[in-house]
């Protein structure tokens, strides 16, 4: 008797492709319950942690509108200690938030500051900056912007640099806040990525353009 060779492994490609098609018919619920399977029974050979595969059910739970049981996904993520895009933690608040646990939440977000001091992660600080503004804390939301978009001129990582300078930028406008370097830099890196989408939209199909 052979053995079956049909292994299931875990990998970004596969979680995409969940997650678009929940996008597409709005059933979230039946994402999050084949991400839950997959993250429980899939090998772990391919380029994601188990830990990942539990924050994105999650994820998908908290799209499905049930916080509770993404709080315990985000939990599992925790708890396996795998590398994740994000710290668990901060989606973790969202669902405590959506649960009523107020408390709890701004105390998980008061520990990622705690720790985060010289370490940040960008992800983690446009998810946590995103969640403070949509509970109204504006302060709250541009210090974590702001942390997030110095973390990213650390490391030269100007794609993320450019989602977290406009959420900085929205933050601002809606505190009635002037411009400053920030903002100005912002408007380099749009007109940058204008001048570079231009040029190759320009280039020549099927050549070099230097026949």
């Amino acid at each position: 008797m052979g053995t079956s060779t049909n292994v299931v492994v875990l990998t970004d490609d596969l979680f995409d492709e969940i997650e678009f098609d929940a996008a597409r018919t709005g059933d979230h619920r039946r994402a999050a319950l084949r991400m839950n399977h997959l993250a429980a029974t899939a090998d772990q050979t391919g380029n994601m942690s188990r830990a990942e595969a539990y924050l994105r059910a999650g994820e998908q739970w908290l799209l499905a509108d049930e916080p509770e049981v993404a709080a315990d996904r985000f939990q599992q993520a925790m708890a396996d200690g795998g590398e994740t895009f994000a710290d668990p933690r901060a989606p973790l608040a969202r669902a405590l938030f959506a649960l009523g646990q107020r408390d709890e939440a701004r105390a998980l977000i008061s520990q990622l500051d705690r720790e985060g001091e010289g370490t940040r992660d960008p992800r983690t600080c446009d998810l946590v900056a995103e969640l403070l503004a949509e509970q109204g804390d504006m302060d709250g939301a541009l210090h974590w912007a702001t942390a997030g978009a110095d973390e990213c001129r650390r490391r030269g990582d100007t794609a993320e640099l450019r989602l977290l300078l406009s959420l900085r930028y929205r933050i601002r406008h809606d505190l009635g806040m002037p411009e400053d370097e920030y903002d100005q830099l912002l408007d380099e890196l749009t007109t940058d990525a204008r001048k570079s989408q231009h040029l190759r939209s320009a280039k020549p199909a099927g050549g070099t353009g230097d026949n």
